[in-house]
């Protein structure tokens, strides 16, 4: 594993640090809490020192479950993050109501790396008239929490002002081949180091969406590489490539990505990759903004919707549709996740959308949302639907052995 110190307080923190933000799951939705630990550990076992997780993840459950994979002695042997839900904030006093929250259901006396989380323009000037500068210095002087920062997934003009609005430690960026011009973007980061903050990087894969499957025409382009790597592999090492950045967070959810992971993160150097390589990363950037029809990178902070619409899942299948075609089977396939008939559960369909605008507040990614939805529903739910949904309660009807 290779590390990099954190500038004002010269931790050194591995390059690949451990995102329980997509944790594997059961049929059901729940943490697979056996296999998740395993993975957490063993990653940890191997050089990773910095694990991150939030109040909303896997819908609350993402914090006490690291609680449990961070006993015997493995919580000593990291830096823990997790982030204030700002949006929940409604008066000064609910900042400490959370942390301490947090700090019960992490079972921890003290957060390493505490984020004010996903702020953009207007939800930072409402936690900042709220007291959050007061807040973070008492919680500092008291222990409660060692560095602060924040996430951010706002527009290009209003990083910096944040950057510059209090006396920060480090802040988490969005970033990845595709987003260099999106959100903080290579100038935001390059500002904040600029500035003495740490920045630590989410999203490096782009919710998964640049590992696999990939697309026939990149994989035309990787493959012209001389030094052949997955395309994971070309994600991290083009974010690794980057000397003003810190640690690189990767949201783990199966035993293979640890691996393959931990692998990569063993040549993860800054400025490492030679100029032919850049230009062909770039190549496979443009080829991508050519195909992906929606900017959803699978958060889920769209959800739950008020309607019961599963507004990750339609945007996948839409964008898969668009990058790898397989239209009979993408069909069928939306006819059983969104009917229900795979998940055991109510419907999600896009057309159950009414335009509430919920969803748009929370999008970090400031998807218009219900006019995408209108779009799958127009690509999924013509004739024939019915149908498919017929069949596929037929095809799945005895598939409990």
């Amino acid at each position: 594993m290779l590390y990099r110190k954190m500038p004002k307080n010269g931790d050194e923190l591995s390059i690949l640090g451990f995102g329980a933000m997509r944790l594997p799951v059961k049929e059901d939705g729940s943490i697979d809490e056996e296999k998740a630990k395993q993975m957490v550990r063993h990653s940890i076992d191997n050089g990773v020192n910095y694990v991150d997780t939030a109040w909303p993840y896997h819908m609350g459950a993402s914090e006490p479950f690291l609680a449990r994979a961070l006993a015997d002695g493995y919580r000593e042997k990291v830096k823990l993050a997790t982030k204030q839900p700002q949006w929940m904030v409604k008066k000064p006093e609910d900042m400490d109501k959370f942390l301490n929250a947090q700090l019960e259901k992490l079972n921890t006396d003290h957060i390493d790396y505490y984020l004010i989380h996903s702020l953009v323009g207007s939800s930072w000037e409402t936690i900042r008239d709220l007291g959050v500068a007061e807040f973070l210095d008492k919680a500092k002087a008291g222990g409660r929490i060692i560095n602060a920062g924040f996430s951010y997934h706002g527009n290009p003009e209003d990083f910096a002002p944040i950057v510059d609005a209090y006396e920060w430690d480090f802040c988490q960026i969005q970033y990845n081949f595709l987003d260099e011009n999106v959100q903080a973007g290579t100038a935001g980061l390059e500002y904040a180091a600029s500035k003495g903050l740490g920045v630590v990087v989410m999203e490096p894969l782009r919710g998964g969406n640049l590992a696999a499957p990939v697309p026939c025409e990149v994989l035309d382009i990787w493959n012209e590489a001389d030094v052949k790597r997955s395309p994971a592999a070309w994600a991290l090492r083009w974010v690794w490539n980057h000397p003003e950045l810190t640690v690189v967070l990767s949201g783990m959810s199966e035993p293979e990505h640890v691996e393959e992971n931990l692998k990569v993160a063993e040549e993860g150097l800054a400025n490492s990759l030679t100029e032919k390589e850049l230009e062909l990363v770039s190549r496979v950037a443009e080829k991508y903004g050519e195909l992906m029809k929606i900017n959803c990178t699978g958060c889920r902070y769209c959800m739950p919707c008020p309607e019961g619409v599963d507004i990750p899942a339609c945007f996948d299948v839409y964008n898969n549709l668009h990058m790898f075609g397989g239209g009979d089977r993408l069909m069928m396939m939306y006819a059983a996740k969104m009917g229900g008939i795979l998940r055991g559960a109510e419907t999600n369909f896009a057309s159950q959308c009414v335009q509430c605008g919920k969803c748009l507040d929370a999008c970090p990614q400031q998807i218009p949302i219900p006019d995408m939805l209108k779009k799958v529903e127009e690509e999924f739910e013509g004739p024939g639907l019915e149908e498919r949904i017929t069949f596929a309660k037929q095809l799945f009807a005895n598939d409990s052995c």
